[in-house]
């Protein structure tokens, strides 16, 4: 081969790999650059208060909930006193102060607030702290313990009330933030998802209707906020499933529209007014459904002497199928149905006495105050 061939041979193939290396740096560049607008655009997103953050929303719902701080006194029994001596010698235990803490979240301007029940009970000193380090004495105005709540009242100006979700935009896998004051640590928030809507059954409250959560609820979390990504008020937190005391992944909310309607009839009536028919039901076995050949139903086993149940001429014994042509399913479907009817309205009994079917028609009466 000639000299001058060789020679035209690598000026070809070095003018090839040259182009090769140019076309690849070319390339990697133009990848760097789609890779940095990418980054860029994903910041920019998160800054927006877009899908990756909830700042926004914390931000909109952090003013409304309020850090609650409780003292009582009780006496101080001591753990070596002997009460024989105390007596003997005239002395008398030394009283103590109990602290507590909580969360409550702020519904209305003129400075009435929610909180559970249980966080200010038996408190004879109760305390508002606010987002921007204001301090105020509060008012107990009324409490509902058969759902867990209680309304507070603080005077004070410039407040920023909570914006309530519509209950029906509520979805399981829908992000929540929950807002409190967890062990008195200050104002956290923490996230997680709607795991279950209309919990019940659960045998914390009377009246049950749960939004359960994976977002992490700790005590002095009780009576905050659960917020959606829109910082909207989705409900009050309340209690959590654990086995050592801790967040386990399962906390519950009472749904805003049950603390706003529970709210308005404290502020209205002084006390939440509900239905009440006089009587005591169990739910039936599967062996009594099958002996009388039902599928659902309860058993009466008390019946209050002159109440309504018991001058519309019920029984104790007595199964009861069915309330104004609606199934009875169990207890739970009996309390609701008979809570959810106004004092003097009457109710269609149905039901089955002594293998004979019956029917009954009782007056509601007011649902008597009930202690937890």
């Amino acid at each position: 081969m000639s000299v001058a061939r060789l020679l035209l041979q690598s000026l070809v193939i070095g003018f090839l790999v040259g182009l090769a290396v140019v076309g690849f740096r070319y390339w990697q560049d133009g990848n760097d650059h789609k890779t940095v607008e990418v980054v860029q655009r994903s910041a920019s997103q998160a800054t927006a208060g877009g899908p990756f953050s909830y700042a926004e929303a914390v931000a909109t719902a952090m003013p409304s909930v309020v850090s609650i701080y409780t003292a009582r006194v009780v006496a101080n029994q001591g753990r070596f006193r002997n009460p024989i001596l105390d007596r003997l010698f005239g002395t008398e235990p030394q009283n103590q102060i109990k602290t507590g803490s909580g969360s409550g979240v702020i519904f209305s301007d003129q400075g009435y607030l929610l909180t559970n029940y249980h966080v200010i009970a038996g408190a004879e000193e109760v305390r508002v702290s606010t987002t921007d380090g204001r301090d105020f004495a509060a008012q107990l105005i009324g409490a509902d313990p058969e759902t867990d709540l209680a309304v507070l009242a603080i005077e004070a100006s410039d407040l920023e009330p909570i914006t309530l979700a519509p209950s029906e935009s509520h979805r399981v896998g829908d992000v929540a933030l929950a807002i409190g004051n967890p062990f008195g640590v200050g104002q956290t928030v923490t996230m997680g998802i709607i795991s279950a809507t209309g919990r019940d059954r659960l045998g914390l409250n009377t009246f049950e209707n749960f939004i359960q959560t994976d977002a992490a609820i700790n005590p002095g979390n009780s009576g905050g906020a659960l917020v959606n990504a829109h910082g909207e008020l989705i409900g009050i937190n309340t209690a959590i499933f654990s086995q050592d005391g801790g967040s386990q992944g399962i906390g519950f909310a009472i749904p805003a529209d049950m603390a706003s309607s529970v709210l308005a009839q404290i502020l209205e009536h002084g006390q939440v007014i509900r239905g009440w028919i006089g009587a005591e039901g169990r739910d039936l076995s599967a062996y009594g459904k099958q002996q009388l050949g039902v599928d659902s139903g309860v058993i009466l086993v008390g019946v209050v002497e002159d109440g309504p149940s018991a001058l519309a001429g019920l029984r104790q014994g007595d199964i009861i199928t069915h309330i104004d042509g609606k199934v009875v399913e169990d207890v739970r479907d009996v309390l609701d149905m008979v809570a959810s009817r106004k004092p003097g309205d009457s109710m269609k009994i149905e039901g089955i006495r002594k293998n004979q079917t019956f029917e009954a028609t009782l007056v509601v009466v007011q649902r008597p105050l009930m202690s937890r």
